[in-house]
């Protein structure tokens, strides 16, 4: 039996304003908030981008900064080196291929440096209004838990996910998916008794991870 449709009204109940945790006030921010938000808390790409936007938040004024520069101001949230470098040549690629402006389509931004699948799906579901499905941690496991989007890679959820959700609602159920997954269903000790899932749930029916 599909539960997705009423997984979906749940979710949609349960955390009817859910948005991005990243601070961004422009697409070239959440760009580079996005690249640093890997293997890094939100929390902690908030404080970094606070001071770092005040002196680069253009890929311009980026630019001015030399990679130990931007090192400096990154190194908390970690693999600073080579998030350092894909910012840096990100930003140079905006500037001499697309005018200073970052690009608005998945297959332009996958182009950038340091840009995957996941970061390209965020940026333009969250910062162009397209409809995406950016599977990080929380969407891959909650997923699969749920049964709603059942894969081996994140890949193999994105589209298992585009297939059981209508499209106009694939940005915001990603999401949807990620609150849930911080708030309740958690990587090591899912709080399954106080969820209102789980009558609905593959993991809670039968112990499928």
């Amino acid at each position: 039996m599909d539960n997705t449709q009423e997984i979906l009204k749940e979710l949609e109940r349960l955390y009817p304003d859910a948005r991005p945790a990243l601070h961004y006030r422009t697409p070239y921010e959440l760009l580079v908030a996005v690249i640093l938000s890997a293997q890094c808390t939100d929390e902690r790409v908030n404080l970094v981008t606070e001071q770092l936007f005040r002196v680069a938040a253009t890929p311009e004024e980026m630019l001015h900064l030399s990679q130990e520069e931007l090192e400096r101001y990154i190194y908390s949230c970690g693999f600073y080196h080579n998030k350092a470098k894909h910012i840096l040549a990100a930003s140079r690629e905006i500037v001499e291929r697309y005018g200073g402006q970052v690009p608005a389509t998945q297959e332009e931004l996958q182009k950038l440096a340091g840009v995957g699948r996941k970061t390209a799906n965020v940026v333009y579901a969250v910062a162009f209004g397209g409809d995406a499905i950016a599977v990080d941690t929380h969407v891959f496991r909650v997923a699969n838990r749920l049964g709603i989007g059942v894969g081996k890679t994140p890949e193999e959820v994105e589209r298992a996910l585009m297939r059981a959700i209508p499209q106009e609602l694939w940005s915001r159920a990603h999401h949807w998916l990620i609150y849930h997954g911080r708030r309740v269903c958690h990587a090591q000790r899912p709080d399954c008794a106080a969820c209102t899932l789980r009558g609905l749930c593959r993991h809670a029916a039968g112990g499928q991870e």
